[in-house]
């Protein structure tokens, strides 16, 4: 008869193998590109952000690459992506050849996320316009000031407060992203702040701070409807520190990755997870990979493969219960 330490010993092996194989299986992951070029004035914050969204990636099942090289857009390598984030761009950022590719993978269903001056670029291409919702305008000098919150119903503002407390430029913009069908849901307090420029009025009442669209310019172009979220916020290093507005900037990105229109959920999909070339060469810092937050359900995605550990599984808790069984003779 075998040892009751033994029998012990053996039964706590095997619990610990089946929890490290379940922890092994593999998970769906979806690839985020974010694209951080400037031609204009340059947020010192960039690298800031990109590291904290980064250090997110995990908790959210997001592999994080990023790029400041237009010619990931002109080649197809783009096509990868399940999302786009646009981080504090200005300028010119990509030629007539990247735009076309951009505007491509938006018709062809790929997602789109605009931080802070990612509304400050490409500023003559009414497609990019569409697809952000507005174009800035002018902001006054950065100040302490009160965001609304109008609606805690998404993941990008179910943890803010309904009085958000912010130290950021209030953004101006040249028109009103409702007119484009976007939904607007920060909107900036005016009566906190001193705001002397030259107001034209022309975005519309409330004052628009953050906005999604549920079907992005790809659908206005008779192309798929992948989602688009934009949020004018973002201007400091401190910001990027500060967990409330991380998790408004995740929420963000995790909602436009639940569109359906990327094979990181839909695998007839035209972009995503892998779809296009997997070439990641010229992309700075490495990518960061990590599984979904607890309590997330992940969609499904052929493209995953199913973990050994998993198949193992089964018969270890087989073997397991006989140690138990034997334990109570």
């Amino acid at each position: 008869m075998y040892s009751l330490a033994w029998l012990t010993a053996t039964t706590a092996t095997l619990a610990t193998y089946i929890i490290m194989a379940s922890s092994q299986s593999t998970i769906p992951v979806s690839k985020v590109l974010i694209f951080s070029a400037t031609r204009e004035f340059r947020h010192d914050s960039i690298p800031t952000a990109i590291e904290a969204m980064k250090a997110k990636g995990s908790q959210y099942g997001i592999q994080f690459d990023n790029t400041e090289d237009n010619t990931l857009f002109s080649d197809g390598r783009i096509d990868q992506y399940d999302a786009l984030v646009f981080l504090s761009n200005t300028g010119e950022v990509l030629d007539d050849a990247g735009q076309a590719a951009f505007q491509k993978y938006i018709n062809d269903g790929g997602n789109f996320v605009g931080i802070h001056s990612a509304s400050d670029c490409l500023r003559n291409s009414t497609f990019f316009e569409k697809e952000l919702g507005a174009h800035f305008d002018y902001h006054p000098e950065i100040t302490n000031a009160t965001v609304n919150v109008l609606d805690h119903s998404h993941p990008f503002t179910s943890q803010l407060p309904d009085r958000w407390e912010v130290f950021d430029e209030m953004y101006n913009f040249k028109s009103d992203p409702r007119s484009v069908g976007a939904v607007v849901v920060l909107s900036a307090d005016e009566s906190t702040y001193t705001d002397p420029g030259p107001r034209n009025f022309n975005q519309g009442t409330p004052h628009p701070t953050a906005w999604y669209q549920e079907h992005g310019a790809g659908v206005q172009d008779g192309g798929v409807s992948g989602r688009s979220f934009y949020t004018s916020l973002g201007h400091t290093n401190e910001t990027w520190k500060d967990e409330i507005y991380l998790s408004h900037v995740m929420g963000g990105i995790s909602w436009v990755l639940q569109s359906n229109t990327t094979s990181f959920i839909n695998s007839s999909a035209l972009v995503g997870s892998g779809t296009g070339s997997t070439s990641t060469s010229s992309l700075s810092p490495s990518s960061t990979t990590g599984t979904s937050p607890s309590g997330t359900d992940t969609p499904s995605n052929n493209n995953a493969s199913p973990s050994i550990a998993w198949v193992s599984a089964p018969f270890l808790l087989a073997a397991l219960g006989a140690t138990l069984s034997a334990l109570s003779l």
